[in-house]
């Protein structure tokens, strides 16, 4: 797992620790929280391409590289 997905996973875990532990909604916050997150990083790593206006199939690239995913 790339290292800034783990980031997200923990401060996901621990927002749902703080408000919603031993609750039955517990990973529903999570869950919700981790989504949150990711989307917000997508925003960083697509930076560079509304600043450049560069192609969608490179914003695809940049998603994928800020990430670590490898096909």
């Amino acid at each position: 797992m790339n290292k800034r997905i783990r980031e997200l996973a923990d401060e996901a875990e621990k927002y749902a620790d703080d408000n919603f532990k031993g609750q039955p909604t517990y990973s529903e916050a999570y869950d919700s929280k981790f989504a949150e997150l990711i989307v917000k990083e997508c925003g960083v790593a697509l930076s560079p391409m509304l600043r450049d206006m560069v192609s969608r199939g490179q914003a695809y690239d940049l998603i994928k590289r800020h990430f670590g995913v490898e096909e």
